[in-house]
């Protein structure tokens, strides 16, 4: 499931509606269900899932319409895109989710080759029995959304593509620089000095230098070439080193960025900071399919990987990124950070 918040945009008929769907998502969505929370005629958040196989939504619809609920909505919209012989029980069901948590429903849609329909209308002059054909390219909706800055990629596809590792000849050098990177950590481990245990102090240090630099050249608009990467990504495998670029990571658009380069570029056994790192900048960010697919590709590789783990929590329950303005002096929830240095160095 996907939930996403993003920049408000007002509605004021069902194709305006439908035409911001795409834009809350990052992506034109197909076969699925979509709960739009409103307040007054402002979309304040949306929340998406695959239309269910079985006959019984039931329990899809439940954990939908509670996520919309936790959003703080006074109404909700519903929407599906597919065939009707999938699309009708889906919406039905949710629906009925909704009014249970005492949410109104505004409207119950189907969008199926191009038109849209309405469960809740019969007035055959505004929704025939054939349906309105719908053009989202001359929405002012989607105008607002483009002059935001809004992306809406063709499909879901698209979007898991841009979080793909790179193939080719980009992996065959990744992949030896980061056979270099770690020869270059065992070295620095092995250089410490004997009151440094097992290098701890080291591998922060050079740790912090890394990301440091990682995130001034991001601010410049410069990349980072293939051994840089490589040795970022080995540092963030020990956990002080991922939890300071962590507490430097936000949902800024750089952040986004950097995090989506090293995570493309990243070898298999180190990809899992890189990914979780994009999936929090992703979240705070309100781009919540993205942090979706981040997550994905990190569980995929690493599944036991905490921090990806607590991520998906909170993207699966639908927590507002704003519970976390103010970050990092705001703790993540379930997560007891260091406290940072002093000033005088001491904790």
């Amino acid at each position: 499931m996907t939930s996403t918040e993003r920049p408000q945009l007002a509605v004021r008929s069902p194709a305006d509606l439908i035409a911001a769907v795409p834009y809350l998502l990052g992506f034109h969505p197909t076969d699925s269900v979509v709960a739009v929370a409103l307040v007054g005629r402002q979309i304040v958040f949306a929340a998406r899932a695959d239309l269910p196989d079985s006959s019984d939504p039931g329990g899809l619809a439940e954990h939908l319409a509670g996520v919309i609920r936790r959003q703080g909505a006074e109404a909700a919209t519903v929407v599906g895109y597919g065939q009707p012989g999938r699309v009708t029980p889906a919406v039905d069901a949710v629906c009925d989710a909704l009014g249970d948590t005492g949410l109104r429903v505004l409207d119950a849609l189907r969008v199926t080759d191009g038109r849209w329909w309405s469960y809740l209308c019969t007035e055959p002059d505004c929704c025939p029995p054939e349906g309105r054909r719908y053009d989202p390219t001359v929405s002012r909706v989607t105008a607002s959304a483009v002059f935001a800055g809004q992306v809406a990629l063709p499909d879901r596809a698209a979007l898991v593509a841009q979080v793909a590792p790179v193939d080719g000849p980009a992996r065959d050098t990744a992949r030896a620089a980061t056979a270099r990177a770690e020869r270059r950590l065992a070295e620095l481990v092995e250089q410490a000095p004997e009151s440094d245990l097992l290098g701890a102090r080291s591998l922060r240090s050079a740790g912090v230098a890394a990301v440091r630099e990682a995130q001034r050249r991001q601010r410049r608009g410069e990349r980072l070439d293939d051994d840089e990467v490589a040795w970022l990504t080995v540092l963030m495998t020990h956990l002080p080193v991922r939890d300071y670029a962590w507490e430097r990571t936000d949902g800024r658009d750089r952040d986004i960025a950097l995090w989506t380069d090293v995570l493309r570029r990243a070898e298999p056994e180190v990809a899992a900071a890189p990914g979780a790192l994009l999936a929090f900048a992703a979240w705070r960010a309100g781009q919540g399919a993205l942090a979706a697919v981040a997550l994905e590709r990190t569980l995929g590789l690493h599944p036991g990987y905490s921090l990806a783990l607590l991520l998906d929590d909170l993207l699966r329950r639908g927590v507002p990124p704003a519970e976390l303005d103010g970050w990092p002096s705001v703790g993540m929830p379930g997560v007891i950070r260091p406290r940072k240095r002093s000033r005088r160095g001491r904790r």
